[in-house]
């Protein structure tokens, strides 16, 4: 497996304080990683450690194979592009104006491609336009464009769509895919927006007080989210008899309740139970978000 990004026992402290705290972590070339986490959690240190704009206390990451530790690691980040917090953009300027500065700062002398951008990013028609102007979601798709100069294979997003109307949610959320499968390029996206963030993460990383508590790609989780029905019954012991006899998949939860994995018509399956000396006394379709399965790792809401 080739990873773009791998981060090995990072640490990052302010005085005593441990904001990233022994954090493992690996982005898979091509994927789009969705990083999660609450406020407070890391996640805004830990991209700007990457992207070299903090220093870590301790631990190694590497880029393209490339250590932090190698001088070697600057060409690495050379094929990044990164929006950290807000896009990088001068209001006073035209969209094909801070194109042009991006391409200075990069060295870069090709206004071919500028155009091409400007098209990927669906603005073409408002290069001329003065950035003040633009809504909030073709500033954030003019701050992508920027990242795009210099073709970069990994691209790091915090928060992209905050603060977004649906349409520019939606106009994000397509470009990224875009990018992803036609230009094959990897992203890190950093956001509070688990509904949309699962819509296009390849996998995930979920990240409590300064740690990444798992990695788990969209397939594995998929399976964790599958629906089940809950039942509370008189008698747990004809239950299982009755559960095994028919090869219906299932788990105890306590002497009470028991979960089933596999649909069931429920009329007829309360009967049978019924019938096996068995009341089903409550009965309930369960299912888990993306939302519900971060709580459950770091313990519920509120937990410190």
């Amino acid at each position: 497996m080739e990873y773009v990004l791998e981060i090995n026992n990072l640490e990052k402290k302010y005085g005593k304080i441990k904001v990233i705290n022994n954090l493992n972590m690996h982005v898979e070339k091509g994927s789009i990683y969705g990083l999660v986490g609450k406020n407070g959690a890391g996640k805004t240190t830990l991209i700007r450690i990457i992207c070299d704009l903090q220093k870590p206390t301790l631990g190694t990451y590497s880029i393209f194979g490339i250590s932090n530790q190698n001088k070697e690691i600057t060409r690495s980040r050379g094929r990044m592009g990164a929006i950290i917090e807000t896009p990088s953009i001068c209001l006073n300027m035209t969209a094909e104006e801070n194109l042009k500065e991006q391409y200075k700062i990069v060295g870069i002398s090709d206004e071919e491609s500028l155009y091409e951008i400007l098209k990927i990013v669906n603005l073409e028609n408002a290069k001329n336009k003065k950035v003040k102007n633009f809504s909030l979601g073709m500033k954030q798709r003019l701050g992508i464009a920027i990242t795009l100069v210099g073709k970069p294979d990994f691209i790091i997003l915090d928060e992209p769509i905050n603060g977004l109307d649906p349409e520019g949610i939606i106009e994000i959320r397509e470009l990224i895919l875009k990018l992803n499968k036609e230009n094959r390029i990897t992203f890190l996206i950093s956001s509070h927006y688990l509904d949309e963030l699962s819509k296009i993460a390849t996998c995930y990383g979920f990240m409590n007080k300064g740690r990444i508590l798992k990695e788990i790609n969209k397939k594995e989780l998929a399976q964790k989210f599958k629906k089940r029905i809950q039942i509370k019954v008189s008698n747990i012991k004809e239950c299982v008899k009755y559960l095994e006899k028919t090869h219906i998949s299932y788990k105890i939860i306590s002497d009470e309740i028991i979960e089933i994995y596999e649909k069931v018509n429920v009329t007829e399956f309360v009967s049978a139970l019924s019938k096996n000396n068995c009341i089903v006394n409550e009965f309930q379709e369960k299912g888990e978000t993306l939302e519900s399965y971060y709580l459950n790792l770091i313990g519920g809401v509120g937990n410190d």
